[in-house]
């Protein structure tokens, strides 16, 4: 592959919330999957694990789950004489947070703990950081994994879309109902599946925007 074919990947990918019926095989996830272990990672810590949802019903109880979470924040606003702000949780961000309820695949991506030679013999006996910094460490190696994800999909022909609402409002819920360890953060979910449309591309921030040269 060319650097003008890799480019076609990167910036043709979508995050896409509506999916058809068709079923995403054992195979493709695992290759995906494959692909995501590839990313780099602090001092090759590799810390990232993946659960992948295919039973539809467990889908729709963490959208549930979601909901239920949401409409406690809503009634909690409302307490507090934020109606307007009540409403727009419910009406506007509810069916944004819950965009995977259709998708064939619920990918959960978790953040393992962060553990190497140079953390055990040098970071923690000098005390280089604050212990909630290793945390941060395995959640930016687990973005990057979820980023190869989210590529290799693409590349396959499927489509994903990363979401951080069901951890923002349930992530409690979530650990509780997939038994997820208590050392293993929750990151974000991806939805997974074959899309059933293709949005247009997005503006994008100019170059000059964000790149800062120093000679």
């Amino acid at each position: 592959m060319n650097y003008t074919e890799f480019k076609e990947i990167l910036i043709n990918r979508r995050s896409i919330r509506n999916f058809t019926d068709q079923a995403v095989s054992v195979e493709d996830i695992r290759e995906i999957i494959d692909c995501a272990r590839y990313a780099p990672s602090d001092t090759n810590s590799q810390t990232w694990k993946f659960i992948a949802i295919t039973n539809k019903s467990k889908i729709k109880e963490i959208e549930q789950l979601t909901w239920d979470q949401l409409h406690l924040r809503a009634e909690t606003a409302e307490q507090q004489g934020l109606n307007r702000e009540a409403r727009l949780l419910v009406k506007s961000f509810g069916p944004y947070a819950t965009a995977f309820s259709n998708a064939p695949v619920l990918i959960i991506c978790l953040a393992t703990p962060y553990t190497s030679k140079f953390r055990d013999k040098i970071f923690e006996p000098i005390q280089l950081v604050e212990a909630s910094v290793w945390a941060e460490e395995g959640i930016k190696s687990s973005c990057l994994a979820s980023q190869n994800l989210m590529l290799a999909a693409h590349a396959k022909g499927l489509a994903t879309c990363p979401m951080t609402g069901p951890v923002l409002l349930a992530q409690e819920q979530l650990r509780e109902y997939l038994q997820i360890p208590e050392e293993c953060q929750i990151n974000m979910v991806i939805s997974l599946g074959h899309p059933a449309e293709i949005p247009g591309r997005l503006n994008r921030k100019e170059i000059d925007e964000i790149l800062t040269i120093l000679n």
